[in-house]
């Protein structure tokens, strides 16, 4: 009964396979229970000792509840993380204050929840015989699995007293970051004032960024790729024709989110001394900027989205375990392209895309590709490609799949925006790539790989000319000098800037980057 009712609150508290680890965490107070103790007084130590370490995951697993059902988000989201580096005592009544009600009822079902696991260990009494040869032997390897859990670090961080020693220390890096990322925005918001930009057309303008994360080009059925995954956007492309520009030698110089962000929007000198920011920029020429995303990232919140004018974070659970489709985003997108508040609108929406886990990226049931053996399998088995990572790929064109669906949508709905007097652009590509089975049995994240850096990027003008479009598809594209194609669909115009690292401009002054892994063409 006990072990039932921790595991109840722990099904709720968490979701999937933790649930099962933070069980095995817990077991050896269960094991425990169970071993014969001859002694009146160790029986009393062994009872307070079980309950304490039991309602050390009662009340890890309350707070989780409680943050779930009143914000649904997880403990260690920017959401709360935020708030909580945000707050102090005086907030912290007022919010009390506020919310007793909950408050009182939470405290209640604790007391409540702690009485019965105070009831349950006391129903262990002392036993004088030994257990038999199996039951000690069963005891033994439950308790050796449950140390080997706690030698994995991955398990072990899930122990409430680790994970909650780390969010403390969390919120307090967070509080002493705050003040050195909000005078380093101050800072760039400053040297974009002092570059005094300018916007070089006067009809009313709106460009759309739309940033996503881990897809790799060579999964795209738009560049080729055997499996169905872009129908959505070959239907634009057919009403578009050459308007909508596919690059198609576009790479990313970082395999993981933060450096290509940071890269990106820093037009590939982050860490030069008079560096800017293309949101900075735009803000500074007269641009509204939005900042629309699915990640719930701390980092790429305080250095990259609190520059916007307005920012919209819909994702309020961390990590690879959030289930958060990207379509959320849409109504935001079309609550920005609908503001009237300014003629010049500049609108970031950071997809989730087929970040890692991939099952995650899409509706559950909606997998098709898992019902038959299509030739991507045959070839990926000749290849000798293993059972999981056929699997796996087949997840992560599912979740390529959906994600074309919402790109799709947001280039309509920055289509349905365009008028003959104004000028709209809508710009998409990815952070980074993802290694799928393409080279050797491996799935995810790869700096050692070409796969890690191969994305797409396609970019579309309402009044493009197919000419320079034809022209700009067959050239190679490095993600880091995005900045400078945004740029120039802007039509921001300052002092130092390097029109040789736009895409569309000519002349186009190509340079290719040093990469991790080895690239035999970046034109291929």
């Amino acid at each position: 009964m006990l072990g039932c009712t921790t595991l109840f609150l722990l099904v709720l508290g968490h979701e999937g396979r933790r649930v099962a680890q933070l069980f095995v965490l817990m077991a050896p107070a269960l094991v425990w229970l169970s071993w014969p103790v001859r002694s009146a007084a160790w029986l009393r130590a062994r009872r307070i000792l079980v309950w304490a370490w039991i309602m050390l995951f009662v009340v890890d697993a309350g707070v989780r509840i409680y943050l779930m059902d009143a914000y649904g988000a997880a403990p260690d989201s920017a959401l709360v993380l935020g708030a909580m580096a945000n707050t102090n005592w005086r907030e912290g009544s007022e919010y009390l204050s506020m919310h007793w009600r909950s408050a009182a009822l939470f405290a209640t079902v604790f007391v409540a929840v702690a009485a019965a696991v105070w009831y349950l260990t006391g129903k262990s009494t002392r036993q004088l015989s030994a257990p038999g040869r199996g039951s000690q032997a069963l005891c033994l390897v439950l308790v050796l699995f449950c140390l080997l859990a706690y030698t994995s670090k991955p398990w072990r961080r899930l122990y409430p007293v680790v994970f909650w020693v780390q969010w403390s220390q969390s919120v307090q890096m967070l509080q002493k970051s705050w003040l050195n990322q909000q005078q380093g925005r101050e800072q760039m918001l400053a040297r974009a004032t002092a570059a005094k930009p300018v916007v070089g057309r006067e009809e009313p303008s709106t460009v759309v960024l739309v940033l996503t994360e881990s897809i790799n080009r060579d999964n795209l059925s738009l560049y080729g790729y055997g499996r169905m995954t872009n129908p959505g956007l070959r239907v634009h492309q057919q009403q578009l024709g050459e308007q909508l520009t596919v690059l198609r030698n576009a790479w990313s110089v970082d395999a993981s989110t933060l450096p290509a962000v940071r890269n990106l929007f820093s037009f590939g000198a982050p860490d030069a001394v008079d560096s800017q920011h293309l949101v900075s920029l735009a803000r500074a020429a007269g641009y509204k900027v939005w900042w629309i995303s699915n990640h719930d990232d701390v980092a790429i919140e305080q250095q990259h989205a609190r520059l916007a004018d307005v920012t919209q974070m819909v994702n309020k659970t961390p990590g690879r375990s959030t289930a958060s489709l990207d379509e959320e985003m849409l109504d935001e997108l079309h609550t920005a392209l609908s503001d009237s508040s300014s003629e010049r609108k500049f609108v970031i929406v950071h997809m989730l895309g087929a970040h890692p886990h991939y099952r995650l990226r899409f509706p559950k049931g909606q997998n098709p590709f898992d019902d038959d053996v299509d030739a991507v399998d045959v070839q990926m088995e000749k290849n000798g490609r293993a059972a999981w990572v056929r699997h796996l790929r087949e997840e992560y064109d599912s979740a390529l799949l959906y994600h074309d669906s919402v790109v799709s949508k947001m280039l309509q709905l920055t289509r349905d925006v365009a008028k003959p007097q104004n000028h709209v652009a809508w710009m998409y590509l990815s952070d980074h790539g993802q290694e799928v089975g393409h080279v050797g049995n491996h799935v995810g994240h790869s700096p050692g790989t070409a796969g890690g850096y191969r994305i797409p990027a396609i970019v579309w003008q309402a009044n493009a000319l197919s000419s320079v479009s034809e022209e700009v598809a067959k050239r190679p594209f490095r993600s880091d000098w995005a900045a400078w194609t945004l740029a120039d669909l802007l039509a921001l115009k300052w002092q130092g800037q390097a029109v040789g690292r736009n895409v569309l401009a000519h002349p186009y002054h190509w340079e290719a980057p040093r990469l991790p892994a080895a690239v035999s063409s970046f034109t291929d």
